[in-house]
């Protein structure tokens, strides 16, 4: 198989593959259930040097087995043929599926808030609670049109995934120095303040309530309870940069390569939701980040500049 991917590529490929929805709008449910500035930015340093460590393990596996396939490889070499045939067909009919029929879904509806008509238009058709909507046709039309795109070849997929990770790079950049330069008040401090001592008291109670006067834990969550609860959002938005290894076989020197591409690749986006959600918390307060209409964060921060 000739190899027409470059570590550059490899690079793109699991920071696109990571960068999704999930950091535009994980971030109100987590403050939700930390509510605190400062317990936010702790559980997204622990799911980095989750995710970082993570993807240097899955390396040692990508360098022992430098084949297209990724999970579906590594099982039938590991476990036998059988338990990576039961986990292709999982991955074909369940995992990959409904991973991407969500993220579809999540652009049809940051599409719907640009397009208001999309979101007052009718169903095309309903049957009690079942119906099919004009975001839903979006989603579906975007997953047909990339899927076409990329059974044209290495190339085409190439270039469509460079273009598109490099324009979610640049969106986040550009979040991150007008969230900074543009806020005229800032409430970094305020938002930090915010459960900062309770760090002092879980030495000396580990169950003890966690939140200030005035907001109530979900639940009468705990600490450890509310940090569990938020790395949910925070490990849902950094996954995927295995993906890399579905095309080893296509990258020059996958051995050295696909674990520099994810050491690399999920460092970089590690740093840039931290950045980003420092954004969050210098430009908006606490409830304006809890409470964000269908939990838009990012959409209350660019509202400040409109």
């Amino acid at each position: 198989m000739q190899k027409k991917l470059k570590l550059w590529d490899a690079i793109m490929l699991v920071m696109g593959s990571m960068i999704g929805s999930g950091i535009f709008i994980v971030s109100a449910d987590m403050m939700r259930n930390l509510g605190s500035g400062f317990w936010l930015v702790i559980v997204w340093i622990i799911t980095g040097v989750m995710t970082v460590a993570a993807a240097i393990s899955y390396g040692e596996l990508s360098a022992l087995f430098p084949k297209a396939g990724g999970q579906y490889t590594y099982l039938k070499e590991i476990f036998g043929k059988k338990m990576g045939f039961l986990y292709g067909w999982g991955l074909f009919t369940v995992i990959q599926t409904g991973t991407i029929a969500a993220v579809a879904m999540a652009f049809g509806k940051f599409t719907a808030y640009l397009i208001p008509s999309l979101n007052d238009a009718a169903p095309l058709f309903q049957s009690g609670e079942f119906k099919i909507t004009w975001i839903q046709i979006l989603a579906i039309a975007v997953i047909l049109l990339l899927t076409y795109i990329n059974t044209r070849g290495v190339q085409s997929g190439k270039l469509l995934q460079n273009v598109f990770t490099g324009s979610k790079i640049i969106a986040l950049l550009g979040l991150i120095a007008t969230g900074f330069i543009l806020v005229d008040f800032s409430h970094l401090s305020e938002n930090f303040s915010l459960g900062s001592d309770s760090f002092n008291n879980l030495k000396k109670d580990i169950s003890g309530n966690f939140l200030k006067e005035g907001w109530e834990p979900i639940g009468g969550m705990t600490l450890l309870g509310g940090i569990a609860a938020a790395m949910v959002g925070s490990v849902f938005s950094s996954v995927a940069w295995e993906s890399v290894t579905f095309v080893s076989g296509e990258v020059e020197n996958p051995k050295k390569n696909i674990v520099k591409s994810m050491i690399y690749g999920t460092s970089a986006v590690m740093i840039l939701y931290l950045a980003v959600n420092y954004v969050y918390l210098n430009a908006l307060d606490r409830d304006s980040i809890a409470f964000a209409t269908n939990d838009r964060v990012a959409v209350n921060v660019i509202k400040l500049w409109i």
